[in-house]
């Protein structure tokens, strides 16, 4: 009985065009939505190095709630600024070994007047007999004072 009143009451307006298109253009809004959220996750994905089509697979399985998933285990930085910034570190410690400022041995930055590395120990000059300046270990003279190692 209560059932018949709801139908009698909501039969027509559910059954009205205006109604049927709403319900129709939500459902195209939904596949279109759904449709960008798989694209941007693979894209993303993709510049990131984590497994484009897996994750693409998950938000397609499980929409928004695998998108929030992906959201949370992504990598923090993209792959090609990854590898940028290990580009730099490893350009960096080219120029401080070439520079001599940097132990040969943990490539830790060392000061020029260092005689071994403060981390790992390593002996990287050694003191003139005569004035005690740090000399590099195969000069066989003191440019300071002259004096003969």
């Amino acid at each position: 009985m209560f059932g018949d009143l709801i139908d009698e009451l909501l039969g027509p307006i559910l059954e009205s065009p205006i109604v049927e298109l709403a319900s129709r253009l939500c459902l195209l809004f939904f596949i279109v939505f759904s449709a960008a959220l798989i694209f941007w996750t693979w894209r993303d994905a993709q510049r990131r190095g984590a497994m484009p089509w897996f994750w693409a697979l998950v938000v397609l399985i499980f929409n928004i709630f695998g998108w929030m998933i992906y959201l949370v285990v992504r990598p923090p930085e993209y792959a090609e600024d990854a590898r940028e910034r290990e580009l730099e570190i490893a350009a960096k410690e080219a120029e401080l070994h070439a520079s001599g400022k940097a132990c040969p041995s943990c490539h830790r930055p060392a000061g020029p007047d260092f005689l071994v590395c403060p981390w790992c120990m390593t002996k990287l000059r050694k003191e003139c007999t005569s004035c005690g300046r740090a000399l590099d270990l195969d000069w066989s003279i003191c440019p300071y004072c002259k004096t003969k190692q």
